[in-house]
């Protein structure tokens, strides 16, 4: 069933609990840029992730450990100067928050003050919640995410579902109202199980934004170069891809080649 949209002109933390209690979702895509936040941000998407993802898609790297706070501070400044509406959540990269609640602050603290963000993610429960805490403490907005944590890829071992087995779910959802209760203001669930992510979007009162998490939660998050279809490597059963960019820039790019290699480019209209 569909429900009512009402227009936001702003998207504020407290915007996202409001659409939560009136029943619409939540649209999150990564950006990692001005010129893609900017085209994101007018197709009116709730919440821009500055993830680090950008790892990944934007540096080629195998996993997001090895991207810097300086770097995300760098994309997030990027993405700042291009949106009119979206909440902008950044990623705290891995190493600047697990260890020392200080730390963490500090870098917290270094996001918003240097990139212009409205608020930061970390990864992790009931193990963090210090960190959380002394952040939330200096009024930064924190969005916390559960499930399939990729800073931990190492620990796990692999990236397959989370929390099937019934120990690491009751787990989970003990960290989501511990989340809520220490003043996340949402969280991310990824790659779990549809029916248990349900459950903890029925059971804490902040928004859920689900990835491979099925339909049962407030809202939803893809990595924005996955569902343009730029990357094509990558297959999950969660991932829809919108657009096929890969292979229409690379036709692109290709006719481009040939069109200045037989002179076709530029022609008597493209020159002054």
């Amino acid at each position: 069933m569909s429900v009512a949209k009402k227009e936001y002109k702003r998207i504020t933390v407290k915007t996202l609990v409001d659409m939560k209690t009136n029943g619409e979702k939540i649209s999150m895509l990564t950006a990692y840029d001005y010129t893609m936040a900017k085209i994101v941000d007018s197709a009116g998407v709730d919440v821009i992730l500055v993830g680090d993802s950008a790892s990944n898609v934007m540096a080629g790297h195998e996993t997001t450990l090895p991207i810097t706070l300086d770097q995300m501070i760098y994309h997030a400044s990027s993405v700042i100067r291009a949106i009119d509406r979206s909440l902008v959540v950044v990623d705290l990269p891995f190493g600047s928050y697990q260890s020392d609640p200080k730390e963490a602050l500090r870098s917290a603290i270094r996001i918003m003050k240097e990139s212009g963000a409205h608020s930061v993610k970390l990864e992790g429960g009931r193990e963090i919640k210090d960190s959380i805490k002394r952040i939330l403490n200096a009024g930064i907005p924190v969005m916390g995410h559960l499930g399939l944590t990729p800073q931990s890829i190492y620990k796990f071992g692999t990236y397959t579902v989370r929390a099937k087995e019934e120990k690491e779910a009751a787990d989970l959802i003990k960290d989501a109202k511990a989340l809520e209760r220490i003043g996340c203001f949402a969280i991310v669930l990824e790659k779990i199980p549809a029916a248990l992510a349900k459950q903890v979007a029925e059971s804490v009162s902040i928004p859920i934004i689900g990835i491979g998490a099925g339909n049962g939660v407030d809202g939803q998050v893809l990595v924005l170069h996955d569902m343009l279809g730029m990357t094509h490597e990558f297959h999950p059963r969660f991932l829809r891809r919108y657009m096929n960019l890969y292979e229409d820039m690379t036709s692109a790019i290709s006719q481009y080649v040939e069109d200045v290699k037989t002179i076709d480019f530029p022609n008597d209209s493209e020159q002054y």
